[in-house]
């Protein structure tokens, strides 16, 4: 393990909420959600790999399918969520078919539309890699989410503050 995730003070200040400098506040909060997802993705990586065997890219298209196990998604929503080119976004998916992690169907009245659903065999995988998932992300996070960047975060998205312990 890296001195850097041993010692989180060792690591970089994050940007501050207090302000002082020259960005409005809502420029800090976007900043300190910035390092904090990339402070979590990189973390991520490596937990993604060992426990779902798969890209951190497909890991998110998983996720996308997660919050709506049976329903499924179209694949033109997917790439917009995801902010993904659809030919990147086809390939991606076929390695998730083949890895028997999604199925493909054709959209309820429309030819051209593809939805996108978990199998099963997904659904167990999530559950089981769950518990590591969860605590790589909050490991990530807490190694740069102090209080007063905590405090910028809930300026953003207010449903954190019901959180604060």
């Amino acid at each position: 393990m890296p001195a850097s995730e041993e010692h989180p003070a060792e690591l970089p200040e994050c940007p501050s909420s207090t302000g002082g400098g020259l960005l409005p506040a809502e420029l800090r909060a976007w900043m300190l959600l910035l390092a904090a997802t990339g402070a979590v993705e990189q973390r991520l990586r490596s937990v993604v790999k060992e426990t779902l065997d798969v890209s951190h890219d497909e890991f998110l298209i998983l996720c996308l399918l997660a919050e709506r196990p049976r329903e499924g998604l179209r694949m033109t929503r997917i790439a917009e969520l995801l902010g993904r080119p659809k030919t990147r976004l086809t390939y991606q998916i076929a390695c998730l078919q083949r890895a028997g992690l999604v199925t493909r169907k054709s959209a309820c009245g429309d030819k051209r539309g593809i939805e996108v659903t978990l199998t099963d065999k997904a659904r167990r995988h999530f559950q089981d890699a769950s518990a590591a998932l969860a605590e790589a992300v909050g490991q990530a996070a807490g190694h740069v989410i102090g209080p007063e960047q905590r405090e910028a975060l809930t300026a953003l998205i207010p449903e954190l503050a019901d959180d604060t312990p």
